[in-house]
């Protein structure tokens, strides 16, 4: 039996050597009956005529281990409120050092803020101590909320392009630029339930 499988492996080994004349690689799917999506890539190393194998498993399970970790990160991820008066908004935080200090303070009571208008697409205020900063070079839509010079928090209800650290963005923006007007506001940020 040995002799047979020995003869069955030494003619396989001579078929893909004869079928790679003239070229450097074959490509083959090979169906599998636990997983009939895993594709293998032969090369025939002319050199000394030894094939090299390799299993790339793009398989449904794969896909599906993908999704399924995309929507545990979308599920899990930080939620923060910000009232604006009578509006109460729902913000996504980013994940980063300065979003976790805020994160702290939030535990702690709701961070109050009072902010004014600047330049007529933002509110700004200090927040009253330095976060750790992580600054890009942004360009900010509505709903932008970020850290700048490491101890404002910047909300935007137009657009700008500087170095900021973000914080996160508000989820919904009905009544984004009502709630914010001209005039000075008092925001108050507090973890979502």
């Amino acid at each position: 039996m040995k002799k047979y499988l020995a003869l069955a492996a030494v003619v396989l080994y001579m078929s893909l050597i004869l079928t790679s004349c003239g070229t450097n690689e074959i490509s083959d799917s090979i169906a599998q009956t636990d997983n009939p999506s895993a594709s293998y890539s032969i090369k025939a190393n002319t050199e000394s005529q030894q094939p090299e194998v390799s299993a790339t498993d793009a398989g449904a399970d794969d896909v599906s281990t993908v999704a399924d970790e995309k929507s545990e990160k979308e599920q899990t991820a930080m939620k923060m409120n910000v009232q604006i008066g009578a509006y109460t908004f729902t913000a996504t935080l980013e994940d980063n050092d300065a979003v976790r200090e805020l994160v702290e303070m939030m535990r702690q009571e709701p961070v109050t803020i009072a902010m004014d208008d600047y330049a007529g697409f933002e509110k700004v205020g200090p927040l009253g101590r330095s976060l750790t900063t992580s600054n890009s070079q942004t360009t900010t839509t509505a709903g932008d909320i970020v850290l700048y010079n490491g101890n404002n928090i910047v909300m935007f209800y137009g657009n700008n392009s500087w170095s900021y650290t973000r914080i996160g963005k508000i989820d919904d923006l009905t009544n984004w630029k009502e709630a914010l007007g001209s005039a000075s506001v008092t925001a108050v940020f507090a973890l979502a339930e």
